[in-house]
């Protein structure tokens, strides 16, 4: 499937609007021709937006490093942290340029949709600072240190085509629909479906339509055009035996074709470009296997010949040793008795001199005798090179059944390798899994900040009148909010209590002991005394504080369900216990954070029944819900909500 302008300048529109105020908090390389970008937001759900040499998109489908990407180092050394400040068609050419701005500098990503596609980067005044192809033709030079420039349009723009461009058709012997698609930039699809709307014969000649037809065409093209470029979609995706391709809207005879309706065009791309992308991961990772297989197939077929020659010239040889023992029973007492050719020619062999020494040639192997010994003699050397050969077929078998134990480990790794393509999708997140958050054992929302930012959000945006504030009494403490709880049992004040330490610095340092307190929202203000300074994420807090001692430094990691829909959650132990299907707690000390989720996530694996729900979330899921500081399990378990 490729992009049409029409289709870019919609795609263009859309990640514009959504992408407004994010910025890139990590770059992927998928394949060589296809990256990853992360965008975050203080306030939205992190983006996940794809930037490939046939497209770019919004997606749900985060897809591990399939192959090396050259360009992702450089990405990440200009672009990280910057942020995304224009997005823009180049007029209604397949080519999209995305402006990113931070520390006093611009960059623009440029990518080309067409041909082979590329993806440069520039600097702002576009020197190409790096880029996946370097072209130089004839009309076209692209390479480091040149300035960037388009390729010659081909066509008219289309979304500033005129009454008069398109009466030029009427001066062509081409078809009108050749003609439309190739002076307008539309794939065929587009152009039949101009056609039929407009009430013409497509294969009627351009210099046959009277300007009313033409008058007719032009309104459609400018409804189509509207329709695609604006989002104004009915969209489906359509598969049959040529491929697949989405449809912004109905084209051409949707009951006739394997149509499947789609919630809006951008989720239709995801869909079909993810697909072929993950089809190329299990290409690229199987080539490679597939090549040995092959390599070892060749290997094993090649022993079974020699094994199956070095048997026949064995039973060849065996053969003729027979023969001759015959003979002698016959009376024969000599190998240059006069019978004795005829006899070795029925077997294929033959009694040769070679510099004077006797030998007998079975079929090509040539065997030293003497004709001074006896027939018994001779037939009994001829049976001792037989068994000899066969036992040659020893060393044969050994080696095959080495080639035969590497094929097979090779298969499976390519079965593995096919299926070892790690992909997640993107599930929609609650507002609150923006921060720290658990149910309480009581089914009281809790959520804390994770840094000095959040913490600021947590405070100024869902503090509410009906709220209590908690916070620890040591530097770098969350403040946490348990929502809507006037009537609130002495058990969530707890639980909320204990949480605050325990994703408090005193987790990291191992500090146990320590209190925590609550106070009313109108005892948190929001500036500081008048000559002060405060911190971001800091607060200034009047009045009683309401103190809750704090014993144990323990969290819980639980698998919580709501609907259809999973999530990681961290709290108290009789919180998560509660609301979880599943849990592991943990204490401070011992591994790293990484290896310590990574440690979670295989017990979840152990304890749950649908393993396909824990391996939707990566590592960074757990890594997200862990508390700074190193940490171990100390037990796991199923929890006390519903399967």
């Amino acid at each position: 499937m490729t992009l049409a302008g029409i289709e870019i300048s919609y795609l263009v529109r859309e990640i514009s609007s959504k992408t407004s105020g994010y910025y890139v908090s990590n770059i992927y390389g998928i394949t060589r021709n296809s990256l990853l970008f992360k965008l975050h937001h203080p306030d939205k759900p992190d983006i996940l937006l794809m930037f490939s040499t046939f497209g770019l998109w919004i997606t749900n489908t985060k897809i591990s490093q399939m192959e090396e990407n050259r360009l992702v180092k450089r990405l990440r050394n200009d672009l990280l942290r910057a942020r995304i400040s224009d997005v823009r068609q180049v007029g209604s050419e397949r080519i999209v340029q995305i402006t990113f701005s931070g520390f006093n500098q611009e960059s623009v990503l440029i990518g080309e949709f067409f041909g082979d596609g590329n993806i440069i980067l520039c600097s702002k005044d576009l020197k190409i600072l790096s880029l996946l192809h370097s072209i130089d033709v004839r009309h076209r030079k692209l390479g480091v240190g040149l300035t960037y420039a388009p390729p010659p349009s081909s066509g008219l723009d289309i979304f500033h085509a005129t009454r008069a461009d398109l009466e030029q058709v009427r001066s062509t012997s081409t078809a009108a629909v050749r003609w439309l698609g190739r002076t307008l930039g539309l794939p065929s699809k587009y152009a039949e479906e101009i056609m039929s709307e407009s009430g013409t014969d497509g294969q009627r000649l351009g210099n046959t339509l009277t300007p009313e037809e033409v008058d007719s065409i032009f309104r459609t093209v400018e409804r189509v055009i509207a329709r695609v470029a604006s989002g104004d979609h009915d969209s489906y995706i359509v598969r049959d035996e040529r491929g697949a391709d989405v449809y912004p809207i109905p084209l051409g005879d949707l009951s006739q074709k394997n149509a499947a309706k789609v919630a809006t065009f951008m989720e239709g791309l995801d869909t079909l470009f993810s697909e072929n992308l993950l089809e190329r991961g299990k290409t690229v990772q199987t080539d490679t296997v597939s090549q040995k297989i092959t390599e070892l197939e060749h290997k094993l077929e090649e022993q079974n010949k020699a094994i199956s020659l070095v048997r026949q010239r064995s039973q060849s040889i065996s053969d003729v040793a027979r023969a001759i023992t015959g003979s002698a029973s016959l009376g024969v007492t000599s190998i240059e008795d006069p019978g004795i050719p005829a006899l070795l020619g029925k077997y294929g062999s033959s009694l040769v001199r070679e510099n004077g020494i006797p030998i007998i040639d079975v079929r090509g192997d040539k065997i030293k005798i003497s004709t001074q010994s006896s027939l018994q003699a001779i037939s009994s050397l001829l049976f001792n090179e037989s068994k000899r050969q066969l036992r040659a077929t020893g060393t044969i078998e050994a080696e095959k059944a080495k080639t035969e134990k590497t094929l097979e480990s090779l298969r499976k790794q390519a079965a593995v390798a096919e299926n070892s393509i790690v992909f997640s999708i993107q599930r929609k997140r609650e507002w609150y899994e923006r921060y720290r958050w658990f149910f309480t054992s009581d089914g009281l929302l809790a959520i804390g900040g994770r840094d000095a930012s959040s913490n600021s959000s947590v405070i100024r945006k869902h503090l509410g009148k009906n709220d209590r504030v908690f916070h620890a009494e040591i530097t770098g403490s969350p403040f946490f909010i348990l929502k809507d709880c006037q009537d609130a049992a002495p058990s969530s004040i707890s639980e909320v209590a204990q949480a605050t330490v325990s994703f408090s610095r005193a987790w990291r340092e191992g500090l146990y002991g320590l209190n925590a307190y609550w106070v009313h929202p109108d005892q948190v203000k929001m500036a500081a005394p008048t000559g002060q300074f405060l911190a971001k994420g800091a607060f200034p807090i009047e009045g009683t504080r309401n103190f809750i001692q704090v014993s144990l430094l323990q969290l819980a990691v639980g698998l919580y369900r709501k609907g259809d829909s999973y999530a990681i959650m961290a709290g108290p132990l009789p919180a998560v216990k509660a609301h979880c299907l599943l849990y592991v707690t943990i204490e401070p000390s011992g591994s790293e954070m990484t290896e310590l989720a990574k440690k979670i996530r295989l017990e979840f694996l152990k304890l749950a029944e649908n393993q396909d729900v824990i391996k939707s979330f990566n590592i960074d899921d757990f890594i997200r819900a862990l508390p700074a500081g190193d940490g171990h399990i100390a037990e796991s378990g199923l929890g006390q909500a519903d399967a």
